[in-house]
């Protein structure tokens, strides 16, 4: 991939497949999307380096929501500082234990349809992920739930 067009559509390509892989939980397809596995939550502080640790997060935070996916709303890519934004809803339904500070809640059954974005970092000159970087607000997805 030698022009930065190439390559920049190449990186988004990646970014959408790597998203409506997450949708389908074929994480094997996921970790596939990177260089080197990294999350760094915007949020919560949490960061899961390696896929021993990233694949951990994916079972713990589909725990109670198996049905966890998102929608595109925007994408856009900036070649010069190897970085893909994408703005999306975050969608689920609790149907497994929720741990949360104050305890643990068990399934409602009741859906959520929260509004995130994400950085996703690349290794440079390349198509391959090196840290996706979601920013959302914490207790989103417990206020969607009426649990706050």
């Amino acid at each position: 991939m030698a022009d930065s067009d190439s390559l920049t559509a190449a990186r988004i390509d990646t970014v959408r497949t790597h998203m409506a892989l997450e949708c389908v939980g074929d994480w094997d397809g996921v970790i596939a999307t990177f260089e080197h596995p990294r999350y760094e939550m915007y949020g919560s502080g949490a960061v899961f380096d390696g896929e021993e640790a990233v694949r951990r997060y994916f079972a713990t935070s589909r725990t109670p929501f198996p049905d966890q996916a998102n929608e595109i709303i925007a994408i856009a890519a900036d070649a010069a500082s190897n970085v893909v934004l994408v703005e999306f809803w975050l969608t689920g339904t609790h149907l497994g234990p929720l741990r949360l500070a104050s305890g643990t809640v068990e399934p409602t059954g009741k859906s959520f349809r929260v509004r995130m974005a994400a950085a996703f970092e690349f290794a440079e000159g390349t198509d391959k992920i090196v840290c996706e970087r979601p920013f959302y607000d914490q207790q989103a997805v417990v206020k969607a739930l009426d649990l706050a």
